[in-house]
């Protein structure tokens, strides 16, 4: 059964992945409204059944064809988007990872047509989601101190 994301009943649980190749992080915007001209992580809906952590590789590997090794979770964000009556739209609660690149140059996917691989000081002119650049400092410390 497929539940509509639009006018949810209660939140979807999300992950996302910030994946470090040589202190670049890779980011993507997003084929569809409303994030379409923003920059952001891979990431999707949590499946049943999996861990946090599975769901940001999943999704990572998905949306990008690279593969990662977490080092650990960076923080949480909430997305809540109401319509012009005050309903809510959508809702997602996204816990995000971050580690370190394994295999794959990154390819555009109907779910992120635009990557690039960026770092944090070319990030901070970029439109990027809100919330996002506090995740990717937390995920390049864990970088520099783990990986």
């Amino acid at each position: 059964m497929t539940t509509s994301r639009l006018y949810p009943v209660r939140p979807f649980l999300a992950a996302s992945f910030a994946v470090f190749r040589d202190k670049r992080v890779l980011l993507g915007s997003r084929a569809l409204p409303p994030n379409d001209l923003l920059y952001s992580i891979p990431g999707g809906v949590v499946e049943t059944g999996e861990t946090l952590e599975e769901a940001a590789l999943r999704e990572l590997f998905e949306e990008t064809g690279v593969r990662a090794r977490s080092l650990g979770f960076t923080g949480w964000s909430q997305f809540i988007e109401r319509d012009e009556e005050d309903k809510v739209r959508r809702h997602f609660v996204v816990a995000s990872f971050a580690g370190v690149w394994i295999s794959g140059d990154g390819q555009a996917s109907d779910e992120l047509p635009s990557l690039r691989w960026t770092d944090l000081t070319q990030a901070r002119d970029l439109k990027l989601t809100q919330g996002l650049l506090p995740i990717l400092h937390k995920g390049l410390e864990l970088v520099e101190t783990l990986g």
